[in-house]
This record gives structure tokens, C-alpha cells and sequence, in this order.
């Protein structure tokens, strides 16, 4: 480009009318001129008063825009030389500079990236009909976490606002503990709760703790797609573990490997909701303990359960301090917390303390500090206990709509606590079609295929969660999953006849 004309080029190129001012739109345009070679190499620009008066500008403006791609590299000055553009190109021989046209090669993933993104099953919509494991975060007390918060940022302290301690803001830790020695009979002191960002990063810190690569670990058949991810991505191999209706139920074959850690959902399996009997418990345990297995105990959503008080964790049951518990708070007051906590034997307390500050260089203390408010206030209680009644409302109303359209032909598994259970299908079905239609039909669910390793032996089914779905729109909504699978089932009904 020829400087005689870089006024008329950037003339037609100036929105006088836009909001954003005539400098910013300069600068980048000059800037992209630069880069794309439109302005060359050594090209000397006009001086900043000539420009100035050709543009009509403030001769400020002009200077400011110099000034900027003086300090950015793309031009160099020298006093009474004049101004001219920099040569930008990338100087090292292996970043080659591409030919105009020419496709560029796109950068390869790792074999562990590759595999993370093939087998994600995160959703795009996170909220809704028939949304598993969604908490209604509609019905969450906000007035009342505002005014803890608001009566906490009034004195705030300076040690609510800076990184968080080891283990995280100790008289949370003291609350938890006290709350899950009574809920949930779990044997811990608050020097043995680390406070994390959820699950998934719990089982992180401990496989990056006790695991080396390769090494190999037990995940229930099926399991949770986020934790399976996190371990494959962790480079350990991993054992699909059968469950039957007494939970996890490793074979001769199994136990003749032993893993180095072993991962279960004991109180609610997910995702088809079993409890793990206590004489499984108790072999689980006796084989960690002969072996050095460590146990991650996933206890996501005991807190609702149906008809019957919450079941005891693994860990009370733990005398070999083999098991580490982990929990969320994510589904008892709202996902967008972020905020979970583990239960370590108290030989690990040290090293996961150093882990969890050495590698997240956690924070949030105001958020854990209202959390503490809030669960000495007695509000956490009382949320769980008024959600515990509506979510079973809701279970009913989802398993009278099933009933009414398919009577007992398609049966429910899994639905006596959690926020979500299984609505079975015929072995000959395509879960995930059916899946991909309700979601085009503006219902999400989950196809429990996708949660097999060994999807040739999966079961077929959809997870339906019912605790995110108003009343009044559970029928509605169900019409249309029913309408759905109807028409997918119907092939099916017409060969087996």
C-alpha cells in the first residue's frame, strides 16, 4: 500500500458514527495492515500532522496511534527519519510463514486429549426436562445466602480475600464435620476434610496423589462418564467392574489383579441406583485392606432418599483407613457453587493439603465462609429436608406419567433416592437415537449405553432426573419422551410380533 493513499484507505475504512472511538478503529486497522502485509516492511508512514489534516482528525489521535504501534513493535521511529513499519515476520526457520490459499495443518491432540473428547458426555443443556442430577436451583433459599454474604462483606477480612489455607477454611471444615458424623456417619475430625472444587477435582488430587501412570483402577460397570474421564485422562488403566443388584461385584478374576485404587457409589450406585449390601461392603474392605487398595467412596447424592433415612457411608465401616470419601455440595444447594470436600485417613491429611494448594492454589474463602453461616444457622438442614419432599413429589408424578403411557411394560430401576432413575427399554432398543430425538423434541436424557465401557454387554435404557422439572411440567413434558420412544419402539413391537 502505498503511504500516499493510506489516508483514503483508512478514510473509508473509519465509521465516524460508531461508539467506538476513531484511535481504537486506527490502530487496529493499521495493525492489520502490518500483519497482512498491506503495509510492507520498511514502508515509511506519513507524518502524524499530514495525516491528521487528511483524515480530518485530531492531530493527537494521530500521535496516540503511532505512539501505541511504536511501544507494540509494529512500526519504529527515529527522530527526524520519520516513522516507519517494523518487519514482523516470524524470524525462526521451523514457524514458517504460510503461502496466501495455503490450509493450514491443524494441531494434533494428545492420544489421551483424542480419547477425553470422543467419549465426553457433557451436554450442551444443563437444565430441564428430564435434566439427571440437576438440583432445582429455582427453589434455592438466594435471599437468605445474600444476607449471610452481604453481613460478611461489611467486615470483610483480609484473610477471606487471599488464597486459601491448606484443606481450606477451617471452621467449614469443623461444620461439615459435625454435619457428616450425624448425617451420614462418617468417622473424620476437621483436619481430616479437604475442601475442593467438587468431585471431579476430589478424585483428581487423589489419583495424582496415589496413582502413578498405568497404574490400574476399579470403576463400576456402568460408571459416571466425568469420573471415568478423569482417570483415563490421569493415564491410569482402567477395569470395568460388573454390579449387580448387591453392587459391586468383582470376579475371581478381578481380585487376582489387584487395582491400586477402586472407585464406587455404594449408597446410591450411579447410574442404575443399587445400595452396596453391607457383606460386599465388608468384602470391599477386607480385600483393600489385605491388598493396599485405596477406595474412593462417591457419595454424590445420598442426602435424598425415599421412604427410608439416609444409608451409612463405607467409611464409617473403615477401620484400615483405606477409604477416602468425597462429596459435593453442588446437588444440596446449586451446581454453580463449585465446591465439594474430601475425607482423608489422617496419614494423608499433610500430603493432601500440600497437593490441593500446590496444584489449584484454591480460594473462594468468602464463598466457604458464607457456607459456614449458612450451616450453623441451620439453613442447610432444613433446604435438604424441604427439597427431600418435593423431588419425591416430582419422582411420583414422573412414575405415574410413565405408568400412564406404558403401564408396566417399561420398568423404573433405581428410583428409591438421587435425583434422577432409569427408565429400562427393550435390550433390541438405540438408547442414544432415542436420546438424540427427545433432545431435537426439546426433552433431554441420557442414554445409559453411554455409560458402559463394554457397551456390547449395556443395558438400554434413558436416565430421566425429575428434581430440576416443575411440577405441572412433568406430564407435558413426558408426553412428548413417550410420543419419542413410541415411535422408536414401534419397529421393535411389529418384528417381535
Amino acid at each position: 500500500m502505498d503511504t500516499i493513499i493510506l489516508a483514503d484507505w483508512l478514510s473509508v475504512r473509519l465509521d465516524r458514527t460508531a461508539d467506538e472511538p476513531a484511535y481504537r478503529q486506527m490502530l487496529e486497522l493499521m495493525q492489520q495492515a502490518i500483519l497482512t502485509g498491506q503495509l510492507a516492511p520498511g514502508t515509511k508512514l506519513p507524518s502524524s500532522r499530514m495525516l491528521a489534516i487528511d483524515l480530518g482528525v485530531a492531530r493527537n489521535t494521530v500521535l496516540h496511534v503511532y505512539e501505541q504501534l511504536t511501544a507494540e513493535g509494529y512500526v519504529s521511529s527515529a527522530t527526524g527519519s520519520g516513522t516507519y513499519v517494523a518487519d514482523t515476520a516470524p524470524r525462526d526457520a521451523i514457524a514458517s510463514r504460510a503461502k496466501p490459499g495455503e490450509a493450514k495443518t491443524p494441531r494434533a491432540l494428545s492420544r489421551r486429549g483424542e480419547r477425553l473428547v470422543e467419549q465426553a458426555g457433557v451436554s450442551p443443556k444443563q437444565w430441564g426436562a428430564f435434566m439427571p442430577g440437576v438440583p432445582d436451583v429455582a427453589e434455592f433459599p438466594a435471599r437468605t445466602w445474600s444476607r449471610l454474604q452481604a453481613k460478611l462483606w461489611k467486615r470483610a477480612s483480609p484473610d477471606l480475600l487471599t488464597y486459601a489455607p491448606g484443606g481450606g477454611y477451617r471452621p467449614l471444615r469443623r461444620a461439615l464435620s459435625d454435619y457428616l458424623r450425624v448425617a451420614r456417619s462418617v468417622k473424620c475430625q476437621p483436619d481430616q476434610i479437604i475442601i475442593t472444587t467438587g468431585i471431579h477435582q476430589s478424585i483428581d488430587l487423589a489419583v495424582r496423589l496415589l496413582t502413578d501412570f498405568g497404574d490400574r483402577a476399579w470403576v463400576e460397570e456402568p460408571c459416571y462418564w466425568g469420573v471415568r474421564s478423569v482417570l483415563q485422562s490421569s493415564g491410569l488403566t482402567l477395569a470395568p467392574v460388573p454390579v449387580d443388584e448387591e453392587g459391586l461385584n468383582p470376579s475371581a478374576r478381578d481380585m487376582a489383579e489387584p487395582p491400586r485404587i477402586a472407585l464406587v457409589t455404594p449408597s446410591h450406585q450411579y447410574p442404575l441406583g443399587m445400595v452396596m449390601s453391607l457383606a460386599r461392603r465388608r468384602a470391599l474392605l477386607e480385600f483393600a485392606r489385605q491388598h493396599k487398595v485405596w477406595i474412593i467412596e462417591d457419595d454424590y447424592d445420598s442426602e435424598f432418599r425415599y421412604g427410608s433415612r439416609p444409608l451409612s457411608s463405607l467409611q464409617g465401616l473403615d477401620d484400615a483407613g483405606q477409604v477416602i470419601y468425597v462429596g459435593s455440595l453442588g446437588k444440596m444447594l446449586y451446581p454453580g457453587l463449585r465446591m465439594g470436600y474430601m475425607v482423608v485417613p489422617e496419614e494423608l491429611v499433610e500430603t493432601f493439603r500440600i497437593g490441593v494448594a500446590e496444584l489449584y492454589r484454591e480460594g473462594q474463602l468468602m464463598q466457604q465462609a458464607v457456607l459456614t453461616e449458612f450451616i450453623l444457622d441451620g439453613h442447610l438442614t432444613s433446604h435438604v429436608r424441604r427439597m427431600r419432599g418435593l423431588y419425591g413429589e416430582r419422582r411420583e408424578l414422573l412414575i405415574r406419567a410413565i405408568h400412564a403411557h406404558f403401564g408396566d411394560t417399561l420398568a423404573v430401576r433405581g428410583d428409591e433416592a438421587g435425583l434422577h432413575f432409569v427408565l429400562e427399554l427393550p435390550p433390541s432398543a438405540d438408547d442414544r437415537a432415542i436420546s438424540a430425538d427427545a433432545l431435537a423434541a426439546g426433552v433431554v436424557t441420557r442414554p445409559l449405553v453411554n455409560y458402559y465401557m463394554n457397551r456390547d454387554e449395556a443395558l438400554r435404557g434413558l436416565m430421566l432426573g425429575y428434581a430440576c422439572v416443575p411440577n405441572a411440567d412433568i406430564a407435558p413434558m413426558f408426553a412428548k419422551l413417550a410420543n419419542v420412544i413410541e415411535r422408536a419402539l414401534a419397529p421393535v413391537a411389529v418384528a417381535q410380533a
